[in-house]
């Protein structure tokens, strides 16, 4: 059963790879594959209930995170629809390359720690599709997002899933975690950074359709950003006051959203109002991209729950005497398979009795765990969201993005094991 579930996993993840040569979406496959392991565990399996019950659990996580993604992005959608990001990205003016690619990657790396770095991406990605027209040049921008949205989540405790996790565990307190993660966090952007930069040189083409061509007033507008950003600022404010998980914070946003922008919309001609609507957004997010998410969610809870994932982790603990070498295996793990449950391995193999809160190896853990991700597309959510959102190749990033961002999540790990040293 294990061999023929990693076989499966190990075809479903090249047709992915291979989305643009096989020509099938890549949301075909990854359900495909995330079905079919289930399928052989389930067959494999004596107790037929237990294995529904597990599935029954996990597809409750996988819901909060699928209606958080398609909360946050009808909220992203909402906004552009209104031309709220026409009144940031007017204010953007810098057109020189290098000098664009730093405040993009700055204002994702500072966003990423208040929003998470799923949000920061879609927000950032979709402000970007507003300023730089020409999508060849966007690609790398994208790509700096992705690893700069995984960098700032990673030394905050609610802007990853996995530092929320150790958070809500009691392996790390939030001042430490932030104190510590900081300087490496800004390492793994700015190597990064210093890299791509040299890739460019002269302006960028700004795109030239800004603005959806409303009538609404630039106050309307604002209305609409400043709402917008804050229902999803507060939502980390309103998970820890209602201990409510963050799906339900991002649908009283988005209802929030709904009234405002009816209201906005009441007083024009039908056919402005209907695509002004948040029915409309609804329409217009990227909802295969959701279901890539699911296929995804699916194939990496078989491996977790037919211990696979686990037996990798006790694999590495008995091989390999280094804490510092197992955490940087297991954070580069984390761009093939999904962060959540590696971290989950790491919970449970590490007591705490052992290693106290704000222990080096759960702030080492945090980093790698959080910023790992970038080494390849599909190894976040930032990542996979953005995918879709502004169609990245799967070996266009490998060949141009992964190397350097490997390269900055190293730096990063060097950088925190010295100030560990000294």
């Amino acid at each position: 059963m294990t061999a023929l579930i990693i076989i499966i996993f190990t075809i479903g993840y090249f047709a992915v790879a291979f989305e643009h040569k096989i020509k099938i979406n890549k949301t075909a496959p990854a359900l495909m594959t995330g079905v079919l392991c289930w399928t052989v565990y389930m067959f494999s399996s004596i107790d037929k209930q237990l294995v529904s019950e597990q599935l029954y659990e996990d597809l409750g996580e996988f819901s909060g995170i699928l209606f958080f993604l398609m909360g946050a992005m009808t909220i992203v959608e909402i906004i552009d629809l209104h031309d709220g990001f026409h009144v940031v990205t007017e204010k953007i003016t810098q057109t020189n390359k290098r000098r664009l690619l730093w405040i993009i990657s700055g204002i994702t790396f500072f966003l990423s720690p208040v929003l998470d770095n799923l949000t920061t991406a879609i927000v950032m990605v979709s402000m970007l599709q507003k300023i730089v027209e020409d999508p060849k040049e966007r690609l790398y921008f994208v790509g700096m997002i992705v690893i700069a949205a995984n960098a700032g989540g990673a030394w905050s405790p609610i802007g990853d899933v996995t530092t929320t996790m150790l958070w809500l565990g009691g392996q790390i307190t939030a001042g430490n975690i932030i104190k510590v993660l900081f300087i490496p966090s800004v390492i793994s952007v700015v190597v990064p950074l210093l890299i791509v930069s040299r890739k460019f040189s002269g302006n960028v083409s700004k795109s030239i359709a800004t603005s959806n061509g409303s009538t609404l007033s630039r106050k309307q507008q604002l209305i609409i950003l400043i709402t917008g950003i804050s229902v999803l600022i507060l939502v980390p404010v309103f998970k820890t006051v209602t201990h409510l998980p963050p799906y339900m914070g991002i649908l009283i946003g988005l209802a929030i959203m709904w009234v405002i922008a009816e209201r906005i919309g009441s007083n024009k001609e039908e056919q402005e109002r209907f695509k002004l609507s948040p029915a409309y957004a609804l329409r217009k997010i990227d909802t295969a991209s959701i279901l890539f998410f699911l296929g995804i969610l699916l194939s990496i809870a078989a491996l977790e729950r037919t211990g696979i994932l686990h037996s990798l982790a006790q694999s590495m603990e008995a091989g390999i005497a280094n804490k510092n070498v197992i955490v940087l295996i297991m954070g580069m793990l984390s761009s093939i398979v999904d962060n959540v449950p590696l971290m989950a391995a790491a919970q449970g193999m590490y007591p705490l009795s052992h290693y106290p809160t704000d222990d080096a190896l759960w702030e080492f853990l945090a980093y790698c765990t959080g910023t790992g991700g970038s080494i390849l597309i599909i190894g976040s959510a930032a990542g996979v969201a953005v995918m879709g959102m502004a169609n990245v190749n799967f070996f266009w990033y490998m060949k141009r993005i992964s190397w350097i961002a490997l390269i900055g999540y190293i730096s990063g790990a060097i950088s925190f094991i010295l100030i560990e040293v000294l």
